[in-house]
């Protein structure tokens, strides 16, 4: 019998609840692999909720930070640092070539500097502040949990014990273009989705609705805001997802990936409406640090010249193509497999925490969703071997589950 260790005691006594008391204490990761404080190893499927992109320790991200923060941690905003400014133009020449970037800490700040960027666009259109305010989402999305991401999230779980929220937000069903259109009046400013869904349980848009949502925006004259925070970054086999369409966003919201394990996030927006935000408007202290920005591009560098977006095209299909293999033969227990590239959701039949419980004590660490779905999020440096071995585990834990 596991006795208590101190790091639970300091759990306990000292760290908020909000998630439960944490299972494992991991103390080592390298690579797909983490060690916990016991000497045992874990494939990692979660990759830090879709965060350490090129797996735990590249030595390209830890050579990075090693030698930025050997010259320089931090700046104000106020001052340049040659490491944003290279940066900006990374993401820029990714999104188009023809935009600004602002860089914030986290999913949840770029969501946010999206929902701000409407309310600009909005008061321009009719030359007064909240006569078109208005931002058009999708049912069952996920945008954050601060309040504008909580009020763009149409989950009782995510704003339960928060109201009044803030108010503007209406809800469409994805991949249906009519509920969008008839969402949309002469008060909106923007349509904002998740180009696939994650928290909700890996919805992908399809590629004509996002064409067609690309060509209402146009019509109806309003912003099309895209958040990649979990789907980006290479996750989907593209760098972003919405790539797939050929369609140009407005403005884009990304994190997660793109620091590597550390924290950023980014608003990438078209040079058109960058002029919206003036001096004052928005800020930040953290964002685009020397040390941040040097491991956000140490991990760009890596996606391109190890091919990461190839090997995740490839083994993510391959991925796909085996779970359904094992749908068939436990349909009653698996009952939709979803997602692109590295981003895959297997829906049950029940609750997917007895089955993230029994994967772990098998050694293959994976994350729910929704309320019935498993999601694989595995490193963007995962091999075809490190598939198998996932898969293997996996179909294990639906035979004993299926029995039961």
């Amino acid at each position: 019998m596991k006795t208590t260790t101190n790091t639970e005691l300091l759990y306990k006594e000292n760290v908020l609840g909000n998630y439960g008391l944490p299972p494992i204490t991991f103390v080592r990761g390298r690579g797909v692999r983490l060690e916990d404080d016991e000497g045992r190893e874990y494939l990692d499927f979660c990759s830090g909720l879709a965060v350490t992109s090129l797996g735990h320790c590249h030595p390209n991200l830890v050579s990075a930070v090693q030698e930025q923060a050997a010259e320089l941690f931090h700046l104000s905003n106020l001052y340049r640092n040659e490491k944003q400014a290279l940066l900006a133009e990374k993401l820029n020449e990714k999104a188009g070539g023809s935009g600004k970037v602002f860089f914030c800490n986290s999913g949840a700040e770029a969501n946010e500097g999206l929902i701000k960027l409407a309310r600009l666009y909005g008061q321009e259109k009719p030359g007064a502040e909240g006569q078109v305010y208005k931002i058009v989402c999708a049912d069952n999305a996920f945008h954050g949990r601060t309040f504008g991401g909580m009020s763009a999230t149409p989950k009782p779980n995510v704003q339960n014990g928060f109201r009044p929220l803030v108010e503007g937000f209406s809800f469409a069903e994805l991949n249906n273009l009519e509920s969008f259109a008839a969402a949309i009046d002469d008060q909106t400013a923007a349509v904002f989705i998740e180009t696939i869904q994650g928290e909700g349980g890996i919805y992908p848009a399809t590629t004509e609705f996002l064409q067609g949502l690309r060509k209402l925006c146009d019509e109806k004259g309003i912003l099309l805001l895209i958040d990649e925070v979990q789907c980006g970054i290479g996750r989907s086999g593209k760098f972003f997802a919405f790539e797939k369409a050929g369609i140009e966003p407005d403005a884009i919201g990304m994190a997660k990936g793109l620091g590597g394990g550390t924290p950023i996030g980014a608003i990438w927006m078209k040079d058109e409406y960058a002029g919206l935000f003036k001096p004052g408007t928005h800020g930040t202290t953290f964002g685009g640090t020397p040390l941040i920005s040097a491991a956000a591009l140490a991990v760009l560098d890596t996606i391109e010249s190890e091919n990461l977006l190839q090997n995740v095209s490839q083994n993510g299909a391959y991925l796909l193509e085996a779970l359904q293999v094992l749908k068939a033969e436990y349909p009653e227990y698996l009952l939709e497999v979803r997602g692109e590239g590295y981003m895959v959701g297997i829906q049950l039949s029940e609750s997917p925490m007895d089955l993230v419980t029994l994967l772990r004590g098998k050694g293959l660490i994976v994350p729910p969703a929704g309320n019935n779905v498993v999601r694989f999020l595995p490193p963007l440096v995962a091999t075809k071997s490190d598939i198998d071995e996932a898969l293997s585990i996996f179909k294990e834990g639906v035979q004993e589950r299926a029995a039961q």
